[in-house]
């Protein structure tokens, strides 16, 4: 990873959270398209369902996320009702009642929701769905605005798995970004969900960020190693004022460069993996014997909307204002706007607004992409199941890439070497039929 291949390669790529991308989704694909997706599942399928609470306390500059403030809790609470409403609505187009084997709650801060509106929508969830014993049950949560109430209501809802944001404990990385939180308020909340009997914690933190240092993030990797977590999670800041406007109001000056982000991201994975922890894909880490770990060890790990995941669900039905759903036959993403999302649901109808139906060579090129993903390799001919399609074009960008020495390729076997790794979307984005370089939508890849 030298200096110049960094900014060879610094491009602007997707995340590849799905593919196809988000962005290549299409309003042909709306509520009946999806209403026929769902009746067509067959009753035995094992279904993820994704909760997206889109308000916050208050807004985090480097948010990427689909939120807005909420200033008192009324358009929560008539949130709480559409929500509901949205539940009943979709499962009467499915076969029956099905099985769940997830269920995530993201946003925003989900934990806005009071104790009893979060009881609430889980008791709807397992009148309408058969949540599994063993189903994971995860919430996205902001460690400032956690009560008692609240860690009471989730452990009583099954909660077994929390994810607590913090992003970086500088003082002054915190007050730039706007998220004062301390490592005290931080701890309080882990020892409340460990004492409920959570068994799974995360923390997410973040690289990149306005005067951050290498020195820096290291401190916070420290201190977030004192909590003990199960998982944690180190993304690079994504810089996309252009898309986010609030973060226009960040320090450009401030923000580290591509090296500097490099050194930032080997000098904190170094510090996990010397602790014990082992490396997940790209951004993730987790104690060896975490699932997570277990599933990466025997080649079943998954990447989906929420990252890297153990989740082997073939449906995700995603709930709420912007939340994307994953069909076998393609995907679908609910309106952004809360306005929109309100109106279709106060009519009776599913919110749907784009998506897109997926092609058998779109499938072929989602699985190449989730096992250099997942795998930092990937078989071509393997995956493709002794097909032989046209990868030409493809194999001359991998060969090019091969001989600045950020793969290898053996035939029709591709493997990303460990000090590249960083760049593994540029590998993935050779595969991507559908990416114009020349758009600025995406983030870099370093």
């Amino acid at each position: 990873m030298t200096p110049e291949l960094i900014a060879r390669y610094d491009q602007r790529v997707p995340r590849y959270t799905s593919y196809p991308t988000a962005p290549h989704f299409k309003a042909e694909v709306g509520p009946s398209i999806y209403a026929q997706w769902l009746s067509e599942l067959s009753p035995e399928t094992a279904l993820s369902l994704y909760l997206h609470v889109p308000f916050c306390a208050e807004l985090c500059l480097y948010c990427g996320c689909h939120t807005t403030v909420a200033r008192t809790y009324s358009p929560v609470a008539s949130y709480v009702d559409l929500l509901e409403r949205e539940i009943e609505l979709v499962a009467r187009h499915l076969p029956g009642r099905m099985g769940v084997t997830h269920v995530h709650w993201g946003g925003g801060t989900p934990t806005i929701l009071s104790g009893p509106d979060l009881e609430r929508i889980m008791r709807r969830l397992g009148e309408s769905f058969d949540i599994r014993f063993h189903a994971e049950i995860a919430v996205e949560i902001d460690p400032r605005t956690l009560t008692l109430e609240h860690v009471e209501a989730l452990a009583a809802s099954g909660l077994n798995r929390a994810s607590l944001g913090v992003q970086d404990f500088d003082p002054t990385v915190q007050k730039t970004i706007n998220r004062i939180q301390s490592f005290e308020q931080t701890a309080k909340v882990a020892g409340w969900l460990r004492a409920a009997g959570v068994r799974g914690l995360n923390l997410d933190l973040m690289y990149g960020l306005p005067h951050q240092t290498t020195a820096s993030v290291l401190r916070t990797v420290e201190q977030a190693l004192r909590l003990d977590p199960d998982r944690i999670a180190l993304f690079g800041y994504a810089h996309v004022p252009w898309i986010k406007r609030h973060q226009a109001l960040l320090p450009e000056e401030a923000l580290p460069g591509a090296i500097e982000r490099v050194e930032q991201n080997t000098a904190a994975a170094a510090a996990l993996i010397q602790t014990g922890y082992v490396q997940i894909g790209l951004d993730h880490f987790a104690k060896p014997g975490d699932p997570m770990a277990e599933q990466q060890r025997n080649g079943r790990l998954h990447r989906n909307f929420q990252g890297y995941t153990t989740d082997e669900a073939t449906a995700l039905i995603g709930f709420g204002t912007s939340a994307i759903g994953s069909m076998p036959q393609g995907y679908i993403q609910n309106a952004s706007s809360t306005v929109a999302y309100r109106e279709a649901i106060a009519q009776g109808k599913l919110a749907t607004v784009r998506g897109i139906a997926l092609t058998d060579d779109d499938r072929l090129r989602r699985r190449i992409i989730e096992r250099l993903m997942c795998d930092f390799s990937v078989d071509l001919s393997r995956i493709a199941g002794g097909r032989t399609p046209d990868f030409t074009s493809e194999l001359a960008a991998i060969d090019e890439m091969a001989r600045d020495g950020l793969v290898k390729r053996d035939g029709l076997f591709i493997e990303i070497p460990e000090d590249s790794r960083l760049l593994v979307r540029n590998v993935c984005a050779a595969f991507d039929r559908y990416l114009d370089s020349r758009e600025a939508r995406h983030s870099r890849a370093v």
